[in-house]
């Protein structure tokens, strides 16, 4: 059985060292500090399915280091909130929204995506979730609590990168689950939850060859980088990322578990 092995805490308490970066631009192109499947133009392109005027409001769930965040607050001419529940996280996006003069137009908190949000009825003109539902296992509770800070009419973004579209192995669910908590659902779950939790289901998408492509850039580019990495994940989690990659690649590409992109609206 595949062991527990840490993505995020050591990600970001080391968001700043040379060697990510130079990860992260070999993986995805362009480098805004994404920790998931996106591309920056994906990123984007998803931010525009809301459909968002200047100055509007946006929450992101799940905002990690605060890069795409800060992109979108640059790119898109909004407000951003980001919420995570890693306080590594929430700081090195604060720091980053301070150095970037971001500081008056994004912020970031420590907050329980699972739980009830800390903001009033309808704050917010959009929401993004990406790469990141399937760590939220009261997934119609958590919709809920979305369509209750979605102002009337406005719109949600969300993927759901382990959909299960064909036979997998308890192995390789636990490889691919091994960085964390994983909710996995068949195709048609979300969307029965989207309308229970009085969302519209707007666009479905599946975008799994993307997440696939990235999961192999990024075990390439990791394994390119082996002795620095080492250096500061060790060589026990260094192997274990690596496992991980390789599962995501493998299953994603073969639709075995499919990265699917959701618009929801706000009834």
């Amino acid at each position: 059985m595949a062991r527990r092995v840490d993505l995020f805490d050591s990600t970001y308490g080391n968001f700043t060292e040379q060697v990510l970066g130079a990860v992260r631009r070999e993986t995805f192109g362009e480098d805004i500090g994404q920790n998931s499947w996106t591309t920056a133009g994906e990123y984007l392109r998803f931010a525009g399915w809301l459909g968002l005027a200047r100055g509007e409001r946006v929450l992101e769930v799940a905002s990690g280091s605060g890069g795409p965040a800060l992109h979108l607050a640059r790119e898109g001419n909004c407000r951003v909130t980001g919420i995570d529940a890693n306080p590594s996280g929430v700081a090195t996006a604060t720091g980053l929204a301070s150095a970037a003069g971001l500081a008056g137009r994004v912020d970031f908190h420590v907050a329980d995506a699972n739980a009830r949000l800390p903001f009033e009825d309808q704050s917010f003109d959009g929401l993004l979730c990406i790469d990141s539902m399937n760590h939220l296992p009261d997934r119609l509770a958590v919709l809920r609590e979305w369509r209750r800070v979605l102002r009337e009419g406005r719109r949600a973004v969300f993927t759901d990168p382990v959909v299960i579209s064909g036979p997998v192995t308890n192995e390789e669910l636990a490889l691919r689950s091994s960085i964390g908590l994983f909710l996995f659902v068949p195709p048609g779950t979300n969307e029965a939850w989207i309308e229970e939790a009085g969302l519209h289901l707007v666009r479905r998408e599946d975008v799994s060859a993307e997440a696939a492509q990235i999961a192999g850039r990024w075990q390439r580019a990791r394994a390119a980088h082996r002795e620095e990495l080492v250096r500061i994940e060790g060589q026990e989690r260094f192997e274990g990322l690596q496992l991980f990659f390789g599962a995501v690649e493998r299953l994603t590409g073969e639709r075995r578990l499919s990265r699917v992109a959701y618009l929801v609206e706000r009834r």
